[in-house]
């Protein structure tokens, strides 16, 4: 059928009663097809909302919604007392929306924002050996966050369109009190919890806080390598202190606590990313100490804290929250969308940080708290743990046994976590370049520096376990940089 420009058609169009698709979307997804198909061209107004719902033998909500959504997919635009017409295609915006995803090829010198970028693309799989910490879905419960999710829908109405409370969703902070109190951790729901978008947040809040341009920060070495860019970004000095089986070496953190004043000591203790190793007890007071005798706040990063079998030394415990802040979050056990973190801190301290929170973004969604909420409430989240923790552990012993076939080596094997940070016995961040070559991801060791110097180490998910594909590849960059061919 040819049709005018400007001229509503008679579009044929008949809903199917009892299927998976609601009405309106049967409709907008078959108005589109049209559209796509250059059945109706740019210019041709649709039929009037009571002329299609008489054809169609459908309400006029059912049109008037379906109509919306093609104006919303930019399909289609409403112009008013003239009815929908079917919007020209912009050449520029179709090329975006199909262009190929850029290349892994890695910049001259491989930084944190090229290793960030290549994880967030889109064809980025998730049992890359560098993938961004994160457990594949299968290995979690997308149903019992979705239940969580439904269930919140039904149930919050005119709550979802206010902003909520600057603290937190209140039912969720005594939730993760009751829990840290479990623990051994004094936090009370109002006078030492704060909720964030997330552990980045957390500690992105706790350095717009802390330190000031100049300002000594130490951090350990390894670590995160985000926390690195973020706290340069508030113009601080980096120092790394060596991390070792036990924690930091508290020898060197006496010295240069001594010479260099430091404001802030940021560590892992339960599962330290990205060695898996957990703080002892001697080290966690030794830590205290010199953070007390030296006057300097200590942040205690507990991103990974759940995937421990238990028994961990949590500085938070031993200190009461006096000069610790504690940081924890739900998106690494439940879904990455939602970006759920908490810290726990002193009162003077945590008022400060609400009131940053507020002047930065008033407040943290309450859409995913009352998510994480209902999840906690319903109890399942404890079984969720031991089920995901125990296929962590499993997977971790299957990733080391293949990495030592191919000729790494792992100089202390981690005690829990996702990760294994293994010896490739040649510069890892040629390694990368090799593997980027190969659309692999690779985290090279030097990323988890400070002091950002050449390193033979780097970091692998234990995800891999699963793939034969990566480890048939993992041998070929092997073999291939063994031979000098990079």
């Amino acid at each position: 059928m040819t049709v005018a420009s400007a001229t509503s058609p008679s579009l044929p169009w008949q809903p199917v009663r009892q299927a998976d698709a609601t009405l309106v979307a049967q409709l907008a997804d078959g108005l589109a097809r049209r559209i796509d198909e250059q059945g109706l061209r740019p210019g041709t107004r649709l039929p009037s909302i009571r002329k299609m719902a008489e054809q169609s033998g459908v309400s006029r909500f059912t049109v008037v919604e379906a109509y919306d959504r093609l104006v919303a997919r930019g399909l289609v635009q409403s112009r008013r007392g003239a009815g929908f017409f079917v919007r020209a295609r912009s050449g520029p915006l179709a090329a975006v929306a199909t262009a190929a995803p850029s290349s892994l090829a890695p910049p001259a010198r491989i930084d944190v924002a090229w290793l960030l970028r290549s994880m967030f693309r889109d064809n980025t799989a998730l049992g890359m050996p560098g993938g961004a910490g994160l457990l594949p879905p299968d290995w979690l419960d997308p149903e019992m966050v979705a239940g969580a999710v439904r269930a919140v829908g039904r149930s919050v109405r005119g709550h979802l369109v206010s902003y909520g409370h600057p603290q937190g969703f209140a039912p969720l902070r005594q939730q993760i009190a009751a829990s840290l109190q479990n623990d051994g951790v004094p936090a009370h729901p109002e006078l030492n919890l704060l909720t964030t978008n997330g552990v980045t947040h957390a500690l992105d809040l706790i350095a717009r806080y802390l330190v000031k341009p100049g300002d000594t920060v130490l951090v350990e070495d390894p670590a995160w390598f985000v926390i690195f860019g973020r706290l340069a970004a508030f113009g601080a000095r980096l120092i790394g202190v060596p991390r070792g089986p036990d924690g930091p070496d508290t020898a060197l953190l006496q010295q240069l606590a001594e010479q260099h004043k430091p404001k802030l000591f940021i560590v892992n203790s339960a599962v330290h990313n990205p060695t898996g190793h957990t703080l002892s007890a001697g080290v966690a007071y030794d830590i205290l100490r010199i953070a007390e005798k030296h006057d300097f706040m200590v942040v205690e990063d507990d991103t990974y804290g759940e995937l421990h079998p238990g028994g961990a030394m949590k500085l938070a415990v031993l200190d009461r929250l006096n000069r610790v802040i504690l940081v924890g979050g739900y998106s690494k056990m439940l879904a990455a969308s939602l970006r759920v973190g908490y810290l726990a801190a002193n009162p003077d301290i945590l008022q400060k940080l609400a009131d940053l929170k507020m002047l930065a973004g008033l407040t943290s969604p309450e859409l995913g708290e009352r998510v994480v909420h209902r999840v906690l409430m319903e109890g399942q989240y404890r079984r969720h743990i031991e089920r995901v923790r125990s296929r962590v552990d499993e997977a971790r012993q299957r990733c080391l046994k293949g990495l030592l076939r191919l000729g790494l080596t792992v100089p202390r094997e981690p005690h829990a976590g996702m990760f294994v940070w293994a010896d490739c016995g040649r510069d890892s961040e040629q390694l990368a370049r090799v593997a980027a070559d190969h659309g692999m991801l690779l985290a090279p060791g030097t990323l988890f520096s400070p002091a950002q110097a050449p390193s033979t180490m780097a970091r692998f998910s234990v995800t891999i376990a699963d793939h034969r594909g990566i480890w048939a590849d993992l041998e070929k960059i092997f073999a291939q940089t063994r031979s000098g061919n990079q």
